[in-house]
């Protein structure tokens, strides 16, 4: 796997324009910085990774766009050693993100090859979640559960219950929630059945499947 130094360049240049549109953690554009987002694409994109771009992945789904993994990430407030749930492992690109900021990840991924591949890809770069899995994620990770924060990759047409369920006290989840475009909530859990919801705009990602593996 090569990192070339045109391709730091231009996640320099990524990094310029995510701070233009609104993203002001330090840790997050760190990361951004340093995470070669090319190694989660196809060599036929590598030319285009360092787009503010959305790109096709395998099985029909897609690597988020960057800005969107900034603003989804810097939402959450991620700290040093948090537990951390990420419905959707995709690629592997957000994953990696939340390793490199020292959180604890656990990771679900209902699609096998994708599950596969990302778990290759992370390895290579020396990078490893508490826990890959290939699961069903409206189902979260109970056994593993409370999380300090929930991060959510996938559009779902409502909030599932289970993933409020395995929010710690005053943890935080994100999630886009609608049909087509979706807005992105920020919900904050205060108390047992109590949490606090904040829309914080319209974005667009692929469906959360529910249908069984």
């Amino acid at each position: 796997m090569y990192d070339s130094i045109k391709q730091k360049g231009k996640r320099k240049r990524l990094v310029e324009k995510l701070v233009s549109k609104g993203i002001r953690d330090k840790r997050v554009l760190e990361a951004i910085l340093n995470i070669p987002r090319h190694f989660f694409m196809d060599k036929d994109f590598h030319d285009y990774a360092y787009d503010d771009k959305a790109f096709p992945i395998s099985n029909n789904q897609t690597i988020s766009q960057p800005y969107t993994v900034a603003f989804q990430t810097q939402s959450l407030d991620i700290n040093p050693g948090d537990k951390v749930l990420e419905i959707g492992t995709g690629s592997g690109y957000q994953t990696s993100i939340l390793i490199y900021m020292k959180s604890r990840v656990y990771t679900l991924e209902r699609i096998f090859d994708l599950h596969r591949m990302a778990k290759t890809t992370l390895s290579k770069l020396k990078m490893h979640p508490e826990k890959i899995k290939w699961s069903d994620g409206y189902l979260g990770l109970s056994e593993n559960a409370p999380f300090d924060k929930i991060l959510v990759t996938a559009g779902c047409p409502n909030i599932p219950t289970e993933l409020l369920n395995q929010l710690s006290i005053n943890g935080k989840m994100i999630i886009p929630v609608g049909l087509d475009d979706q807005e992105m909530c920020l919900v904050k859990k205060l108390g047992n059945n109590d949490y606090s919801k904040k829309n914080l705009g319209k974005f667009n990602f692929v469906p959360m499947l529910k249908d069984k593996i």
